[in-house]
């Protein structure tokens, strides 16, 4: 229901010259979910006997999984394998999501406007699989082409195979896909990919940059808003 194949997707919606599809990251982003995280995070390592703080969280944010566990082990010098710390902080994450996960402002209207104006729209995310089809069940899994997760390709976030791939199922343009993440890591990695940026700032600051553009929130953003950043770049 959330994967497709690797085969190229039709833009039957492609929008002139312009715009071609919208990217978008999950945590954080869509939905709010980085303070679960954090909560995972934070309880586990206080049971483990560390305290973690607000520059913790500041390194943490945003993922891949790989890169907030390694700080963690070399911040804490907890004496867990990382596939182990991975293992603990996953299930403490999905107990936390079994209330339901609260969208962030404007996601939905944005989701309904992609939507009635047919631009395609992808989730793209540094959260592993099982974790998506979680979060999936309250976003709706119905807004989107298909989902690519952390775990399904070689490189996540900061580096560009997400993005890419993402451009590439849709036999797309990057300069004509706007990537909408909410922190540094998914900022690079769209960026890295050619795709404008809109980034919506979560935890960590962000700040204005070349082919990217900050807003407050999602209620920012709208169909002009997204058309103007690729108008600019092609």
């Amino acid at each position: 229901m959330t994967t497709i194949s690797t085969a190229t997707l039709a833009l039957d919606h492609a929008d002139g010259p312009g715009l071609q599809a919208v990217l978008l990251d999950m945590d954080g982003t869509l939905v709010d979910t980085e303070d679960f995280w954090w909560q995972a995070e934070v309880s586990l390592f206080a049971e483990l006997g560390h305290v973690l703080d607000e520059n913790d969280r500041a390194h943490v944010v945003g993922g891949p999984m790989s890169r907030v566990i390694d700080y963690l082990l070399s911040a804490t010098g907890v004496d867990l394998a990382p596939a182990d710390l991975t293992t603990l902080i996953n299930e403490r994450f999905v107990g936390l999501l079994a209330g339901g996960v609260p969208l962030m402002p404007g996601a939905e209207r944005l989701l309904n406007t992609l939507a009635a104006h047919g631009v395609p729209a992808a989730l793209v995310s540094a959260s592993h699989r099982h974790i998506i089809d979680i979060v999936l069940e309250s976003l709706g899994a119905h807004h989107f082409a298909f989902s690519l997760a952390g775990d399904e390709v070689p490189r996540t976030k900061p580096h560009p195979d997400p993005y890419l791939e993402a451009v590439r199922r849709f036999g797309a343009e990057p300069a004509r896909c706007v990537v909408v993440e909410d922190a540094p890591t998914g900022v690079r990695s769209g960026e890295a990919a050619g795709c404008p940026v809109i980034a919506v700032p979560s935890v960590a600051a962000i700040e204005p940059g070349p082919g990217r553009l900050v807003v407050p929130s999602l209620e920012h953003v709208d169909l002009e808003l997204l058309r103007s950043l690729v108008a600019s770049r092609v």
